[in-house]
């Protein structure tokens, strides 16, 4: 397939998707910087108000998999468009909240429409590109929620502060209706004449469906690379990763935001030179996530073992080694890609993107547990925090194990199939040799 044959139609469909996603991202952030003025409106504490992270991610990880099996049998367009509507539904129920319950419920119906999106536009650029760019499309989609991000800060949280609480979140909302109105009309499953490769199983089928795509050694392998990758990144952005380091690194409120901020510029540095180079050596590519999360493990092992507070460049290596895991995440992806049929998709990257979200929420939950108790109920201090993030420590155990034995068996099979990855030692045989051909 030539992306090509399909020209301005391909851009497009993808541009309405990245939209899509971004709108969404931009409500999924709005109470982690609206944070203050969400404890004020309900009568609470940022803590309380923190829970609904946790009950968000929740939802997002739970939500991937029948969300995934959705997507095989209705196809992108009905789940974008459904997903920008009940993120929307979920922000104006929120809007209208007195109570701690109902915003909880609005919080779940956004984390049901999130769990829509990213998989439904991963699920549109082999339909309408070239394989050969899919990897590095797949990356520039997840730095699109960058400007999400972004656009919760710039755009929502105005709103509140200048419009107040209910009217700032209704107009905001009002963007997940642009969202639905422009997937509708221009997000196609398949180009024109194309299958649109949906599947319609039988309601008895399904759990055999599912177990066989969770078995498949490729879905696991990207499950644990997603897994290993992501939890720490997840954990730092959602919560502990700004307290860290205002109580445990000691900086101000500013420097710590700017830490933030060099996070997210990384990410979006780092995921199309990972996404080039998953595209280009297809073979190397749990390689390419095993280097990336030994980075992070030695940048944590370092930042934590350090005696006292950690020297401004080692925090500065570790943010940008986070922000490298971002994008790392994706590399998942690539293997249901390239090694189930097309309309098993939405239910293998389902289970893949569940894996960092679940490692995440598990940390995350881990960590309070393990703070509230350490501090007994008082302010936690810095060396509270280091050993709270210590207990990444077997996550990275179970994670690598995970990769390793799922990528054993996925060789295993390719084998079988007449692919055979050649070692490290005669990759650089190989270069050796064209080397000295070249003299």
């Amino acid at each position: 397939m030539s992306d090509n044959r399909y020209g301005r139609a391909a851009w497009v469909v993808w541009g309405v998707g990245l939209f899509a996603y971004a709108v969404v991202v931009m409500h999924r952030t709005s109470l982690g910087v609206a944070g203050l003025e969400a404890a004020q409106h309900f009568g609470t504490t940022p803590g309380v108000i923190s829970t609904f992270v946790v009950l968000q991610l929740a939802t997002y990880a739970l939500a991937q998999v029948p969300v995934g099996l959705l997507l095989d049998r209705f196809g992108s367009r009905a789940l974008l468009t459904a997903g920008v509507l009940l993120a929307g539904v979920g922000q104006v129920l929120l809007a209208f909240a007195d109570d701690l319950p109902l915003a909880y419920a609005a919080r779940l119906l956004l984390g049901v429409g999130d769990a829509c999106i990213f998989n439904s536009v991963l699920r549109l650029l082999p339909r309408w590109f070239d394989a050969k760019r899919v990897p590095i499309l797949s990356q520039v989609t997840g730095m699109c929620s960058a400007i999400g991000q972004i656009a919760a800060v710039a755009v929502v949280l105005p709103l509140i502060q200048h419009l107040g609480w209910t009217n700032g979140l209704l107009i905001a909302a009002s963007t997940c209706l642009l969202a639905a109105l422009a997937t509708v009309t221009f997000v196609r499953n398949a180009p024109r004449g194309e299958a649109t490769a949906v599947v319609a199983d039988p309601l008895r089928e399904i759990p055999s469906n599912v177990l066989g795509v969770t078995k498949h050694p490729a879905t696991q392998l990207g499950f644990w690379i997603h897994f290993t990758s992501g939890f720490s990144m997840n954990a730092f952005l959602f919560m502990w990763g700004m307290p860290y380091l205002i109580v445990g690194q000691g900086l101000t409120q500013l420097a710590a935001s700017g830490l933030f901020t060099l996070l997210s510029v990384a990410s979006m540095v780092a995921g199309p030179i990972i996404g080039a180079l998953t595209a280009r050596h297809p073979l190397r590519r749990s390689n390419l996530a095993l280097i990336v999360i030994g980075a992070l493990i030695l940048s944590w092992a370092a930042v934590l073992l350090w005696p006292g507070k950690a020297p401004a460049p080692l925090l500065f290596l570790l943010i940008v080694v986070i922000a490298a895991n971002g994008p790392s995440t994706g590399i998942g992806f690539d293997f249901p890609r390239t090694n189930l049929p097309v309309t098993r998709l939405g239910a293998a990257n389902g289970v893949v993107i569940a894996g960092g979200f679940t490692g995440g929420t598990i940390l995350i939950l881990l960590m309070g547990i393990f703070l509230d108790w350490v501090s007994g109920g008082a302010d936690y201090s810095a060396q509270d925090l280091r050993l709270a993030w210590a207990l990444q420590a077997p996550f990275f155990v179970v994670g690598l194990a995970g990769i390793l034995i799922s990528r054993r068996r996925l060789r295993a099979l390719m084998a079988e199939e007449g692919v055979i990855v050649p070692s490290w030692r005669e990759v650089v045989e190989r270069i050796r040799r064209n080397r000295g051909a070249g003299r």
